[in-house]
């Protein structure tokens, strides 16, 4: 089932539940992905929708830092319960060894050698993993692999 009609039907099940949590986070995921709609005035696919959703994330992993840099871990937490929900809907994240076998893919594909080609390999790599693995990860990796 694709990801929109799954978030409105667990956003019934919630409701249904009442579990307040949930229900709450899956509206403001759904606002998101409205909202990216309405702004570009396009129907967001899968692929779209993960891109949100992932943004989601990080900007709570981001909060939850400086959260915690205040001494707010009330705060903190209710940020990383958000996270919880999220990922539900993400898909696995790959694992570092397949992040390396990807690369070692694309340096073949590519015939990237050294620090210089990190943008070739990253463009390969990016619709590749995109969703898939922290793009962090993979830069470092990618880094690690070229220096």
């Amino acid at each position: 089932m694709p990801l929109k009609p799954q978030l409105t039907e667990d956003m019934k099940a919630a409701m249904k539940g009442g579990d307040k949590h949930a229900l709450g986070v899956i509206r403001l995921m759904l606002a998101a992905i409205k909202q990216r709609e309405v702004d570009e005035r396009i129907e967001l696919d899968d692929a779209a929708v993960l891109a949100v959703l992932e943004k989601m994330v990080k900007q709570r992993r981001d909060s939850v830092s400086q959260y915690e840099a205040a001494n707010r871990e009330d705060l903190a937490q209710v940020e990383r319960d958000e996270i919880v929900v999220i990922e539900r809907y993400l898909p696995e994240k790959l694992g570092e060894d397949a992040i390396l076998a990807a690369i070692a893919s694309a340096k073949a594909e590519t015939g990237a050698a050294g620090p210089a080609d990190i943008g070739k390999l990253m463009a390969v790599l990016k619709p590749q993993l995109a969703g898939k693995a922290d793009m962090g990860v993979v830069s470092r990796l990618v880094k690690q692999s070229l220096g």
